[in-house]
């Protein structure tokens, strides 16, 4: 249990976001459930104060630097310290040959997963070093990552390959004040993100290879839960994962290595 630490969860309205508050808050972290939807994030914190959970929810836009500042110190406010860091929060964007992807859309891309990834701990990272250390878990993709397979996904791609690339640069960078960093990448999970998906020309980018019946191995081709990433995810922000820094995992029941 991890009673009197707090956890910053982005992107905690639904998905994974949702599942790793949960799952932290049953750790015994104080959450502070961050997005975009008002109604989603209340509803996220009304659920785990019925639990008997502390939680705080927060409504700011990842890729804005002073909606995420002003959240960030909010919730150092209201608890006292931070221990952890969730950032989850990310969207698929459109999925386009590289040729008609257009600059507006690539930039959306860009802005929220990597701007945003950017954000989140340039605003937090001062809270968990006034804490004494603590643990970052960026939520990353086997896209860009283990796979290249995805018709059309050259920006998301690039953006979850830059989210681990920050997670190794900073994992030696934040060494010296007690913070591991590390990065969780999933496959196939049973989430709403693909309702943020535009997919353009997959005829023009689709990979001509017929996949194994049911891509994801372990599970028998179906999605991976969001419960499975939160699983992970709380490993990685517990004592457990003391030793474990600038690391991928990657929770795709296997698909990675078929694709």
């Amino acid at each position: 249990m991890e009673a009197g630490k707090v956890a910053l969860v982005t992107g905690a309205g639904s998905g994974i976001g949702r599942a790793a508050a949960r799952r932290l808050s049953r750790d015994g972290f104080a959450v502070a459930a961050l997005g975009r939807n008002r109604q989603e994030i209340l509803a996220v914190a009304r659920e785990l104060t019925e639990e008997g959970a502390s939680a705080f929810d927060v409504v700011a836009d990842i890729s804005i630097d002073e909606e995420m500042r002003l959240a960030v110190s909010q919730v150092a406010e209201r608890f006292g310290r931070l221990d952890v860091v969730v950032a989850n929060a990310g969207i698929n964007g459109t999925w386009a040959p590289i040729e008609d992807l257009q600059p507006h859309e690539w930039d959306q891309t860009m802005a929220v997963n990597l701007r945003g990834t950017y954000l989140t701990l340039h605003h937090s990272v001062p809270y968990l070093k006034a804490a004494g250390g603590g643990s970052v878990v960026v939520i990353s993709s086997i896209n860009g990552t283990r796979t290249f397979t995805t018709p059309g996904a050259t920006a998301y791609s690039a953006t979850k390959a830059g989210q681990m690339a920050m997670v190794q640069q900073l994992a030696l960078e934040l060494a010296r004040h007690k913070i591991r960093i590390n990065a969780v990448c999933p496959g196939e999970i049973d989430t709403n993100i693909n309702d943020n998906t535009a997919l353009r020309g997959e005829d023009e980018t689709a990979i001509p290879v017929i996949w194994p019946e049911g891509q994801v191995p372990i599970t028998g081709g179906r999605p991976g839960r969001a419960e499975d990433v939160a699983d992970v995810i709380a490993f990685l922000a517990g004592e457990g994962a003391r030793h474990i820094t600038g690391t991928p995992i990657w929770v795709d029941g296997g698909q990675g290595l078929l694709r």
